[in-house]
C-alpha cells in the first residue's frame, strides 16, 4: 500500500495537477493555431502567390512502387504553426516577466518598531546628548 499513497501524493501535488493542465490547454491551443494556419492564413497565402495550395506541393524521388513524394508544403505549414506558438509563448513569458519585476521592485514597508525598540532608541538618543 506504501507504493500506491505515495502515488497518490505525488498525482496530486499542485505543480503535477498544474502541468496537466497546461498540457491540456497547450493541446488545444495548438488546435486552434493548427487551423489558423491550414483553413486562414495559407489560402490567403496561396491568394496572393497565384493560387498555390500548400498542402500540395511535393516532390517525388523515384518512379514506382519504390518512389518517396516529400510533402514540403505541409512541412511549410507546421513551419509557420510552429512559429506562431513560440511568440505566442514568448509574449506570454515576457508579460509574466514583467509582472514578476513590478513585484520586486515594490519595496515591503518598514516594520513598526517595537516598545523595546522604541525605548533602546531614546536611551542611545539620551547618552549621545550627554
Amino acid at each position: 500500500m506504501g507504493f500506491i499513497k505515495e502515488f497518490k501524493e505525488f498525482a496530486m501535488k499542485g505543480n503535477v495537477m498544474d502541468m496537466a493542465v497546461g498540457v491540456i490547454i497547450g493541446g488545444a491551443f495548438g488546435k486552434i493555431v493548427s487551423s489558423l494556419v491550414d483553413d486562414v492564413l495559407m489560402p490567403l497565402i496561396g491568394k496572393i502567390t497565384g493560387g498555390v495550395d500548400f498542402t500540395s506541393l511535393a516532390v517525388t524521388l523515384g518512379e514506382g512502387e519504390n518512389a518517396a513524394k516529400l510533402n514540403y508544403g505541409t512541412f511549410i505549414q507546421n513551419i509557420i504553426d510552429f512559429l506562431i506558438i513560440a511568440f505566442c509563448i514568448f509574449l506570454m513569458i515576457k508579460g509574466m516577466n514583467k509582472l514578476s519585476r513590478k513585484k520586486e521592485e515594490e519595496p515591503a514597508p518598514e516594520p513598526e518598531p517595537s516598545n523595546e525598540e522604541k525605548l533602546l532608541g531614546e536611551i542611545r538618543d539620551l547618552l549621545k546628548n550627554k
